[in-house]
């Protein structure tokens, strides 16, 4: 069996654990009722801003914490650094409103997954937990393009202040292709159907990317893609 099918298989052989973490009792009600009734996906806690989501996070070891960008005592910005640097380490994706990009971008920087509006419906909150889960990048299309804009006018954070070229000058062909179709937006399995290669395969060249490119996240790898001037534009 190839590896995309087995992709195709993994919801039901596997649970993805996620963590809720927002001070609104409401949305996490809300979430948290929409993701009992999704196959394969089971919330372990709650929380209600960032310090209490550290906490859990080290306690539960989630594979996905859904984390609000505004919380009182410590907001979700404070908390991606301590959740990233947990081992194993959760997938972070900010959970925000319209017109919050500047705090996203900032949480995006820091090591988050992605960003999914609070609005969305509840089939692309589960597509969004399952894809974070997976290890691709999670982007609410509402607010994207200005995240994106913002990204690149302010300049990576860290090890992104070296210029971009020099940090792909290091990458083989077919893992410059890959890192283009990153800044496309795709998915592993959208990477893997393009190439005509297995999921697992694509999963071997985007943690080579990162590790040669020093980024953080696919996101930051996307971004990378678009400052390099690989994507054509």
């Amino acid at each position: 069996m190839t590896d995309q099918a087995n992709s195709v298989r993994s919801w039901a052989d596997s649970v993805v654990r996620v963590l809720l973490a927002d001070d609104e009792q409401m949305i996490r009600h809300g979430v948290r009722v929409i993701l009992q009734h999704a196959d394969g996906i089971e919330v372990v806690g709650e929380a209600a801003n960032g310090a209490e989501a550290v906490r859990l996070a080290a306690e539960h070891r989630p594979d996905v914490v859904l984390l609000d960008v505004r919380m009182p005592v410590h907001d979700g910005l404070a908390a991606v650094g301590p959740l990233v640097a947990l081992a194993p380490a959760p997938k972070v994706v900010m959970l925000t409103t319209f017109g919050d990009d500047e705090n996203v971008t900032r949480a995006l920087r820091a090591g988050a997954t992605g960003f999914l509006l609070k609005d969305e419906g509840p089939q692309e909150l589960i597509r969004a937990v399952r894809a974070a889960a997976a290890g691709d990048a999670v982007l609410s299309p509402g607010v994207t393009g200005a995240v994106i804009r913002r990204m690149l006018s302010g300049g990576p954070a860290g090890a992104a202040a070296a210029a971009p070229d020099s940090r792909v000058a290091g990458l083989t062909d077919r893992e410059r292709e890959v890192l283009v179709m990153l800044g496309e937006g795709l998915s592993n399995l959208e990477v893997g159907t393009r190439l005509g290669i297995g999921v697992g395969t694509v999963k071997t060249h985007v943690g080579s990317i990162l590790g040669k490119t020093q980024c953080e996240s696919r996101v930051q790898a996307a971004l990378l893609a678009h400052q390099a001037g690989l994507m054509g534009c």
